[in-house]
């Protein structure tokens, strides 16, 4: 269930701080948008504070059991009068019935056990690492394809490392069939839990590969808006790409960045801002 909230503060970054520090999350766990940029005034006249807006995932609550209605209580039947019985005349014993043989007992087979969870690195939870592996597993068979999950734990987050032939079938575009294996993985783990987990999917180091290729992107892009001193708009990205632009110009000089538009193609805009130094 997708949910948002409003903050306000005298920057976008501080707004943007107080919201996620409200929330709980980190910065790419939340999809933003600018809703003010604000203004600073003169000497404090006629400032209007930044305005942003943070959507976030939150975990489905599940609907309240619906009583079950009294029963209803129905006055017992009056006895009825018996009737005087004629004398019965004497008849013979019956002959004694052969008594049933009770029939055999039928075991039931044991439940089929859990793929086990292969954990490398540091030590998971067994419970949620149990889960991850589970899905994935019967995922990856509808799909056709044959893969492994190896899952560790950093922190608050588990790192699910897929291993296997034809890696790239799981990979896809610019990691897009990675992103929903990500998805899916936490829709079907964090489902009925009280404690939201993180969950990090990646194979053959694609991550890492695809945040150094952000960064040299964004680097290369700041260049270009502040040669020309005009906003450039990147492709569309998810929000852990965002991020990763964000965070690599956010020290940069004379560029800002902020994103516009709405899911699933909300972009990065790196914006000419000659005061940052």
């Amino acid at each position: 269930m997708l949910k948002y909230m409003e903050f306000t503060a005298k920057t976008e970054d501080e707004a943007i701080a107080k919201g996620l520090a409200h929330l709980g999350l980190d910065r790419d766990d939340v999809s933003v948008e600018i809703l003010d940029r604000g203004k600073t005034g003169f000497l404090g006249i006629g400032s209007v504070p930044a305005k942003v807006k943070l959507t976030y995932e939150a975990p489905d609550e599940p609907p309240a059991p619906i009583p079950a209605p009294p029963a209803e209580v129905k006055p017992a039947p009056a006895p009825k009068p018996e009737k005087p019985q004629a004398p019965k005349a004497s008849q013979p014993a019956p002959k004694p019935q052969p008594r049933p043989q009770p029939a055999p007992r039928v075991e039931k087979p044991a439940p089929a056990a859990q793929p086990a969870p292969v954990q490398r690195g540091g030590e998971a939870d067994g419970d949620v690492a149990a889960a991850i592996v589970s899905f994935q597993t019967g995922l990856f068979q509808h799909m056709g394809v044959e893969a492994t999950p190896v899952v560790s734990r950093d922190g608050d987050t588990y790192q699910v490392v897929l291993e296997g032939e034809n890696m790239g079938a799981l990979i896809g575009h610019r990691g897009e069939t990675l992103d929903a294996i990500q998805q899916l993985t936490g829709y079907a783990v964090n489902k009925g839990r009280s404690h939201r987990v993180r969950i990090h999917v990646d194979a053959e180091g694609y991550r890492a590969r695809r945040e150094e290729s952000l960064n040299r992107l964004a680097r290369k892009t700041a260049g270009k808006v502040v040669k020309y001193r005009r906003n450039i708009t990147l492709e569309a990205m998810n929000a852990y790409e965002r991020h990763v632009i964000h965070t690599a110009l956010q020290d940069y000089p004379g560029v800002s960045t902020f994103s516009t538009g709405t899911e699933p193609n909300r972009r990065t805009v790196v914006a000419y801002d000659p005061g940052k130094k």
